[in-house]
């Protein structure tokens, strides 16, 4: 079962709010990263902030989106505006983007809670989340294995239940590969599907930003909710956007892969 419908139900009926979901998703960060290190940044008062404003929205009667108030990481080569983004780079260690990515501005408009910046191989060169320049990231199965990368902290905050959901970027497997290795559904979407604005390139004609989740139905909605046509990306797509968990297959009984 989708773990974001979930905690979207028990959000509209009032039995838990945004700020009791975000801070559980704080101290299991905090309680893990000692030995996990999926991230290299956590953004503690930003997302308590934006927790306060859905719950805000909730009290007042307000309808919100199956994403607002839910916990979510983004890889750190994704521009954030006001909080540094490395690429797990000490070249960009100072660097404090002044723009926002187009994906993260849709996941705040919508209420999605940013709780902190993943670990990455540096500059996404790599496959194992080793060449990181400040850390490196274990497996949550296996701390003593590699979690895969480039997007390995990514795939490991959602195994570790340090989020919900989180964004990767994939170039050459760069989210299918952690995603494997972390047990966890990773989906990189069709080359101008997502918009790459405020991505770091590594090889920009096959860049894609996808997301992560435990389920495919929450990989189906955050899928839904970062992708679109965006005119400040040229590669962008201009091409309707479904509800993709509209073709989930309830029951896989008799399908052959």
């Amino acid at each position: 079962m989708s773990v974001i419908r979930t905690l979207h139900q028990q959000l509209i009926n009032k039995e838990r709010s945004a700020l009791e979901i975000v801070q559980s998703s704080l101290e299991r960060i905090q309680d893990l990263e000692p030995v996990l290190r999926s991230f290299l940044r956590v953004t503690s008062d930003y997302a308590i902030d934006h927790a306060k404003k859905v719950d805000d929205k909730i009290q007042n009667g307000e309808s919100i989106g199956l994403l607002a108030g839910i916990p979510v990481a983004v890889k750190d080569n994704l521009c954030t505006v006001g909080i540094p983004t490395t690429c797990g780079s000490r070249i960009l260690a100072d660097f404090i983007p002044p723009y926002e990515s187009t994906v993260t501005q849709k996941l705040a408009n919508i209420g999605a809670v940013l709780v902190g910046k993943t670990n990455m191989d540096e500059f996404a060169m790599g496959s194992s989340t080793e060449s990181s320049a400040f850390q490196v990231t274990a497996n949550p199965w296996d701390i003593t294995r590699i979690p895969g990368g480039s997007s390995g902290g990514s795939a490991a905050a959602v195994a570790a239940n340090e989020c919900v959901v989180s964004l990767g970027s994939d170039t050459g497997g760069s989210i299918r590969q952690p995603a494997a290795f972390c047990g966890v559904v990773g989906l990189k979407p069709t080359y101008g599907l997502v918009s790459r604005f405020g991505l770091v390139a590594y090889a920009s004609s096959l860049d894609q930003i996808g997301p992560f989740g435990r389920t495919v139905e929450d990989a189906a909605i955050m899928l839904g909710a970062i992708a679109g046509h965006d005119p400040k990306d040229s590669t962008s797509l201009n091409v309707p956007i479904p509800d993709y968990t509209n073709y989930l297959i309830p029951n896989l009984k008799g399908i052959k892969l």
